[in-house]
C-alpha cells in the first residue's frame, strides 16, 4: 500500500455516506488515516500538496464490511477446492493442511477479499482450532499482509458428546461447566468472539437444521462466561428454540436464522439494539442455483435442506426488515460454488429476495458493518477511519455494480490505497 502524507481529496463525484440516505454531490477529505469532512455541493479548492482523486462519473462511499466471513476456507475464485464440499466431500479434512499452509490459505482470501472493496471483516469461525485467525487479524492490523480489518472467532463448538478430529473421535464434555470452559480458553488464546452451533444442519443429517444442541442452562453459561471473558457470542441457529435461546442470552451476532418463530421474531425485536443478524442468504442461494458442477444438484440441495431454508429467509427477512432488525449480508463464502471473492453478491440478494432497496443493502454492509466490528468505520464521516471506495456508476441505484472489481476504481483502508485510482 502506499501512504500519502498530505490530505487526499475525493472530488467530482456523488458520495453515498453509508446512512442509507441518497448520493448527492459531495467531496470526501481524508488526512491522515481518518476521514476529515464530507462536503456538500463538491467544488473544494484543492490545498498545495493534496493528492486529488477525481471522481466524475462515480460514486464515493465507505468501504464495505463482510459480516460472515470464512477466511479459514479454503474456496476462493479463481482457487477453488472442491475437497470442502459438504456433504459431498470432506477429504479436506484427510489431508490437512499444515498451519503455515493454511496461514497462506487464509492470507490469499484476505487479500481477494480487500480486491473486492471489504475493508473489515467480522469472522462466523475458524474452520479448525488452530488459532489462524488470530494471526491473520494481527499481521493485516501490523500491515504485514493485506487483507480487511478483522473480528477474529474461534471454531464453532457443537456440544457433541464425541468429537470429530484428525485422529479420530474423541470424548468432549458437555454441560453448563464444560462450555464455560471452552468460552474461557477460546478468549485466552486471544479470539475477539466464540462461535457455538446452537442448532444442528440438514447438511450434517435431514431434519439438523430443527434440533437445538444446547440446554438453556449450557445457553446461559455460554452469556455469563463471554461476559466475564470480555467475548462476544455468535452462533448458528436455525430451529426456533436455538434462536431464542441465543437471544435471550445476548449472544451478539445470529447467523442463519431460517426457521424462527412469531415467538423467536419478538425476542429478536426486542433485543434489536444489542442483536445483529447475518442470514447467508448467498450459500443457500448457490446451492439451489449454481451447485450442479460440484455434485449439489435439485435433489442434493433439498437434501441438504436449501431449498427449504431460502424459502424460509424470503419469508422471515422482510418482516426482519420491517422490524427494523439489524441484519447484514455475508453469505457463508468459502465453498467451491460460493467462493471467496463474491460476496459482494449479496446486496443484489437482499434487493432481489428480501426487498431492500439498493441505498438499505448498501447501509446494512457499511453503517451496520461497522456497528458489528464496534469500530468507526462503515460511514463517511468526521473522525471515522478512511475506509473509502471509488465505484464507477452509482450503485444506489444498482448495487450489482459493486460485485465486479474493475468498478472498483479506487480503494482505500485507514487513509492508505490498495488501489489507484488512475
Amino acid at each position: 500500500m502506499s501512504q500519502d502524507n498530505g490530505r487526499v481529496l475525493f472530488t467530482g463525484g456523488r458520495v453515498f455516506d453509508g446512512t442509507g440516505s441518497p448520493a448527492v454531490p459531495a467531496d470526501v477529505v481524508v488526512r491522515g488515516d481518518r476521514v476529515e469532512s464530507v462536503r456538500p455541493g463538491g467544488g473544494t479548492e484543492p490545498e498545495p500538496g493534496d493528492r486529488v482523486v477525481d471522481c466524475r462519473g462515480a460514486t464515493v462511499m465507505p468501504g464495505m464490511v463482510e459480516s460472515h466471513s470464512h477466511l479459514t476456507f479454503p474456496s476462493a475464485v479463481g482457487h477453488l477446492d472442491p475437497s470442502f464440499n459438504p456433504p459431498l466431500d470432506v477429504s479436506f479434512f484427510h489431508r490437512m493442511p499444515t498451519p503455515d499452509e493454511h496461514l497462506a490459505i487464509a492470507e490469499r482470501n484476505a487479500a481477494i477479499l480487500l480486491d473486492q472493496g471489504f475493508t473489515s471483516a467480522y469472522s462466523a469461525g475458524s474452520l479448525t482450532p488452530v488459532p489462524t485467525e488470530i494471526v491473520l487479524r494481527d499481521r493485516i492490523a501490523s500491515g504485514a499482509t493485506p487483507g480487511p480489518r478483522m473480528r477474529a472467532a474461534s471454531f464453532e463448538r457443537d456440544n457433541n458428546p464425541v468429537r470429530m478430529g484428525p485422529d479420530g473421535p474423541k470424548p468432549q464434555r458437555t454441560g453448563p461447566d464444560a462450555v464455560r470452559e471452552f468460552v474461557r480458553e477460546q478468549a485466552a488464546l486471544g479470539f475477539d468472539s466464540v462461535k457455538l452451533l446452537m442448532s444442528n444442519d440438514d447438511v450434517f443429517f435431514e431434519g439438523g437444521s430443527m434440533v437445538t444442541q444446547y440446554s438453556p442452562e449450557e445457553a446461559a453459561a455460554a452469556g455469563e462466561q463471554a461476559r466475564e471473558s470480555g467475548v462476544w457470542l455468535n452462533c448458528h441457529a436455525q430451529s426456533p428454540e436455538s434462536v431464542k435461546l441465543a437471544a435471550r442470552n445476548g449472544f451478539r451476532s445470529i447467523y442463519h436464522c431460517s426457521y424462527a418463530d412469531a415467538e423467536a421474531i419478538d425476542l429478536l425485536e426486542e433485543r434489536k439494539d444489542s442483536v445483529f443478524l447475518s442470514p447467508a442468504v448467498g450459500i443457500m442461494w448457490a446451492n439451489v442455483h449454481e451447485g450442479a458442477e460440484f455434485g449439489i444438484d435439485a435433489a442434493m440441495a433439498e437434501r441438504m435442506g436449501s431449498v427449504a431454508s431460502l424459502a424460509a429467509m424470503r419469508e422471515l427477512y422482510p418482516e426482519l426488515r420491517k422490524r427494523g432488525l439489524r441484519v447484514l449480508p455475508g453469505g457463508d463464502y468459502g465453498f467451491p460454488n460460493n467462493p471467496i471473492g463474491r460476496n459482494a453478491r449479496d446486496l443484489e440478494l437482499f434487493v432481489e429476495l428480501f426487498g431492500y432497496s439498493p441505498a438499505e443493502a448498501l447501509r446494512a454492509t457499511t453503517f451496520y458493518g461497522g456497528q458489528v466490528m464496534d469500530l468507526p468505520v462503515g460511514l463517511l464521516a468526521p473522525d471515522y477511519l478512511a475506509d473509502v471506495l471509488v465505484v464507477r456508476g452509482d450503485p444506489t441505484e444498482d448495487v450489482t455494480l459493486v460485485q465486479d472489481k474493475d468498478n472498483l476504481l479506487a480503494i482505500m483502508q485507514g487513509g492508505r490505497f490498495h488501489k489507484q485510482a488512475a
